[in-house]
Order: structure tokens, then C-alpha cells, then sequence
């Protein structure tokens, strides 16, 4: 009996392992060529006098209301200058970046084969982290200064979100992004609608990016991440037992589900927790689904929240 199991779990495994590797098959064998244009390089190496020539190369990157004298004046810049030589530093070969691009977006064509190739343009924006990578369905733009490393002194931000701006979150960026074009809008402004919304994103990223760590995935680190999983029973009976998951009070979202750097449980313990941790759970709801119900990706980016935690059978781990 006992040898008749571990035969059963061996071909389990190997059948598992085969399932994974036709699937990747099948991606590397989609065609995709990554077009990469250094805008960052194009405009800070171009003398100011011939900017009118850069404006005619780059039209959309220069909106007609803006005097060209605060393009001179970014070109001149001491600190902007300074900014550029860092970012080449880091990126003066972009070509190892470019192959995680192609090697994503070949993902991204075997789930949602009608998705273009897009052209990726790299640029030094304004550090905005709200906008550190942006898919535009045939462009994918990446702000480089966004990436320089956590440590980096240019980086005047909260710790919670210096930790993303790290190379490796160019890909689960760009994702996000993507997420926003292929996932519907919560139906309602509930706690469960918007951690189901958000647990869509981050299986997607599962998906996409299956080579990333989960703790890549989500933007953690490996103790946040921790954290999470030793402590999902308490989470998920706290939400329970305060009836948050239908509630619709415009608070839940900051206390659980945006960027901040805790979860806001009003307890003790708050400091100790990771921010997000609502997105968390959505995630493990999301994929309990997946794993219990025979749907696409595609179908189950549609679906509602309700529906999907009703069939997901999902019990958190204790």
C-alpha cells in the first residue's frame, strides 16, 4: 500500500511537471520581437538647440501647452544630469531587461493571444511612483529612475514603497498595468469586491511571471510575506467576526488594501503587519477558485467577487 503511494504521488509530480512544461513549451515558441528606444538617452544626449529636431522625433513626449524652455531647462539641470548618469550606471545595457520583456509578453500572447507586441520606451520621468511603468497596448513605457535600487540617495520615499523600486519589480509593473486593461471594475464598493479585484491582478502574475518569488509578485518582503502566511486564519477571523467583507465603508480600502506601510487592524499588533494584507487574502480567495473550478484566465478575470468566493472553497491555512 504504501509503496502503491508513492508511486501514485511520483506520477502526480512528474504528470504536474509535464503539464508546466508543455504549457512553457508553448511560450517559448511564440514569436515576439521587443523593439526598445532610449527616449532618456535621446533627450538628455541632444543639445538643446536641437531639441525642435527631438520634438519631431518624439511628438507625444512633448504636449504643445509646454514652453520648450523647461525642456532646455531639464536638458541643463544639474540634478536632472545627475539623475541620467545614475540611471546609466544601472541601464547603459538594457539588452537583459528587454529579454524578460520579450519572455513576459510571451506569456501575455498565450493567454490573451490578440495582445500587440509593444514597442518599449524607456525614459526618466518625474519619480512619480504611481507611475513607474505604464502598458498603452502598443507601447510600454518604463520610468528608469524609478528602478535604481531601495538604497538609492535619490530616494526621498517611505520605506514601504522604497522596496519596489528595485529592477526586478519592472516586470510585475508592467503587469499591473496590463491587469488594468483585461480586469473589469469592482461591481460594488464592498471589502470582498475590492480584494477579489485585487487578488485577480496578483493571479495574474502567477500566470505571467511564474518564475517570480510571491513575495515579487506582490511587492513584499520575504518576512511580509511571512507574515501572511502564518497569520492567515487570524486575518481572515478578524474579517469574519468585525463583518468587513460586505461592508462598503470607504475606510476598509486604506486599512487593507492600498499601499501604506501596515494593515490598519487597530491593534497591537498593527505595526508588525504588512500594508495590503486585504490584497493578500484576495489573492489566496482567487486562487482557491482557479484551483477548485475549471475556468479560463480570461473567464475568471469576468467573473464577479461574490461568485468566485461562493465557489472558491476557500478555507485559510491554519
Amino acid at each position: 500500500m504504501k509503496k502503491t503511494l508513492i508511486v501514485f504521488l511520483l506520477a502526480l509530480i512528474f504528470t504536474s511537471c509535464d503539464k508546466k512544461s508543455k504549457i512553457e513549451k508553448q511560450v517559448e515558441a511564440i514569436p515576439v520581437d521587443i523593439k526598445v528606444v532610449r527616449f532618456d538617452k535621446a533627450f538628455f544626449e541632444t543639445p538643446t538647440n536641437d531639441l525642435k529636431k527631438l520634438k519631431l522625433q518624439f511628438p507625444g513626449f512633448f504636449p504643445p501647452q509646454v514652453e520648450d524652455s523647461v525642456w532646455t531647462n531639464k536638458m541643463n539641470n544639474s540634478l536632472w544630469r545627475e539623475l541620467y548618469s545614475e540611471v546609466q550606471k544601472k541601464y547603459s545595457n538594457f539588452e537583459p531587461e528587454k529579454q524578460k520583456i520579450a519572455t513576459l509578453f510571451k506569456h501575455i500572447k498565450y493567454y490573451f493571444p490578440l495582445t500587440k507586441t509593444p514597442k518599449v520606451i524607456t525614459l526618466i520621468y518625474e519619480m512619480d511612483y504611481n507611475t513607474k511603468a505604464i502598458y498603452a497596448d502598443s507601447l510600454v513605457l518604463v520610468s528608469l529612475e524609478m528602478y535604481l535600487g531601495k538604497n538609492h540617495k535619490f530616494y526621498e520615499f517611505p520605506d514601504y514603497q522604497k522596496q519596489n523600486f528595485e529592477p526586478n519589480q519592472i516586470l510585475p509593473d508592467i503587469v499591473s498595468s496590463f491587469s488594468a486593461t483585461k480586469i473589469p471594475n469592482p461591481t460594488d464598493k464592498s471589502l470582498l469586491s475590492q480584494m477579489v479585484f485585487a487578488g485577480k491582478e496578483l493571479y495574474l502574475k502567477d500566470v505571467l511571471l511564474p518564475e517570480y518569488a510571491d513575495n515579487e509578485k506582490i511587492g513584499y518582503t520575504p518576512e511580509q510575506l511571512l507574515f501572511c502566511n502564518e497569520n492567515e486564519s487570524y486575518v481572515w477571523r478578524y474579517f469574519i467576526e468585525e463583518k468587513l467583507l460586505y461592508s462598503t465603508d470607504s475606510k476598509l480600502a486604506n486599512r487593507f488594501i492600498n499601499p501604506a506601510p501596515f494593515s490598519k487592524f487597530y491593534l497591537e499588533i498593527d505595526n508588525e503587519t504588512p500594508g495590503r494584507i486585504g490584497t493578500w487574502i484576495g489573492w489566496q480567495i482567487v486562487r482557491a477558485y482557479m484551483k477548485n473550478n475549471s475556468v479560463s484566465v480570461q473567464q475568471m478575470l469576468t467573473l464577479d467577487a461574490t461568485e468566485i468566493f461562493n465557489k472558491s472553497k476557500y478555507k485559510p491555512k491554519k
